[in-house]
């Protein structure tokens, strides 16, 4: 996904890919990554994940509930623009009304930007540090 958004050389897709199995393998069992997958003629051709975390109280969210971020929404290249992202994203947000979460974010491509907002999503004041001097 990130190597077809330009922002990964091939080592470093190499390197994130590897540093992610771990990651997720662990979320997956804790129950804080939950992962979906579309299939096609017996071949995986998109998948996404939601990061459950809890949410504190805050403007608009005044009690303590579930905060899911969307991530690694990504499709096969032959497969795009065929309603399966759609459909990944429109079985997440069931999922999570079913789960009653109340928070629910995502980052986005500039290729899903039209998608997410078509779901209701919308751009907020949320920054970023920039590199990791600070950290």
């Amino acid at each position: 996904m990130f190597a077809d958004m330009g922002l990964l050389t091939a080592q470093e897709t190499g390197e994130l890919e590897q540093a992610s199995e771990s990651w997720v393998a662990r979320l997956l069992a804790t129950g804080e990554y939950i992962g979906w997958l579309a299939e096609c003629d017996g071949k995986i051709v998109a998948g996404a994940g939601a990061l459950m975390r809890e949410q504190g109280p805050a403007p608009g969210f005044p009690r303590v509930g579930k905060w899911v971020h969307i991530v690694n929404v990504y499709t096969e290249r032959p497969y795009r623009r065929q309603g399966i992202a759609r459909e990944l994203m429109t079985t997440i947000l069931d999922w999570c009304q079913a789960n009653a979460i109340m928070h629910v974010t995502l980052g986005a491509s500039a290729d899903g930007r039209a998608l997410y907002e078509s779901l209701g999503f919308r751009q907020t004041s949320d920054m970023k540090l920039a590199g990791s001097a600070r950290i």
